[in-house]
């Protein structure tokens, strides 16, 4: 894996991740994963701020890990790092930061095999400049799905390989959609309470916006199903959340009363099918219900 980074060492305080290659009595030798795998090390003093009882319980070959760089000697290719003065918000951003490190490799190294060239000239002539104009090529990346022109135009790159870049892109970094669900219970038993009901549901519903569709269905009452489809997960759970804030300041308005049996968060398949499976079995009963009733009109 090439560097993902135009600097060839991480500078002191940097967190990098690392891959751990060997324990021995001085300390870990590690490899960094961002800066073409050269060798670092971290001393046993700098692996916990409490007292090592286990190695093997602090820290593992073949493992990644986040750490900070302490000391770097390039022309000895030192690189000394520590990983017990590392937080537990910089492990975080230290793996969002690598992940999209990985996300824009990838997309490179597509290119790369495409045009038949090395990922590396690919990261010189278009990581790196947008890494130092946009804070991370990632970011560029992203932005370049609605403005391809604002994002490369900058850059020097024949048209196939400017073709095959967005289009690497587009297939890995284009949202994908996503299912966001709450389940309610909305009750009202005053004399217009079916209809205070539909009030609160369809109040729920006028939130919705182009981007993000609020839709109500009935599982059985008193059990209700909001949903929406969109592109924007945290957007969409947002609204979600104050479709369901509003439904339940209505109906408790109309002296009825609501129960948030499941918070709006995103749903797989299968959450989807045994919901579709759950409505289809109490409509079926339903169905059972009234064909009973026709049969007693039958005999009179």
């Amino acid at each position: 894996m090439p560097r993902f980074y135009q600097n060839k060492y991480p500078e002191v305080d940097q967190l990098v991740m690392v891959q751990v290659q060997s324990i021995e009595d001085m300390g870990a030798y590690v490899k960094l994963l961002e800066y073409d795998n050269i060798e670092g090390m971290i001393l046993l003093s700098e692996l916990s701020r409490r007292r090592i009882r286990s190695v093997q319980k602090l820290i593992r070959v073949g493992r990644n890990e986040v750490v900070v760089v302490m000391r770097v000697d390039p022309d000895k290719g030192y690189i000394d790092l520590s990983k017990r003065r590392v937080s537990a918000e910089e492990v975080v951003k230290c793996e969002e930061q690598y992940e999209k490190g990985k996300a824009v490799d990838s997309i490179l190294t597509q290119v790369a095999k495409k045009r038949g060239v090395s990922p590396e000239s690919l990261y010189e002539k278009i990581a790196w400049p947008l890494h130092k104009q946009y804070g991370h090529s990632y970011e560029a990346f992203k932005a370049s799905i609605s403005e391809p022109e604002a994002i490369f135009g900058s850059l020097t790159l024949d048209e196939e390989t400017l073709n095959d870049l967005k289009s690497a892109i587009a297939r890995r970094l284009t949202p994908k959609p996503v299912k966001v669900r709450a389940d309610i219970e909305v009750k009202c038993f005053s004399y217009n309470g079916i209809d205070a009901i539909k009030r609160a549901l369809t109040a729920g519903e006028q939130l919705s916006t182009e981007e993000i569709p609020i839709k109500v269905r009935l599982v059985a009452p008193p059990l209700y199903v909001m949903s929406t489809t969109s592109t924007d997960k945290a957007g969409a759970i947002e609204l979600m959340e104050k479709a369901v804030e509003v439904i339940g300041e209505s109906i408790t308005k109309e002296k009825g009363d609501m129960t948030i049996k499941m918070k709006p968060k995103v749903v797989s398949e299968t959450e989807d099918a045994e919901l579709k499976a759950l409505m289809e079995r109490f409509e079926a009963a339903n169905m059972d219900v009234a064909g009973d009733d026709d049969s007693e009109d039958d005999d009179e």
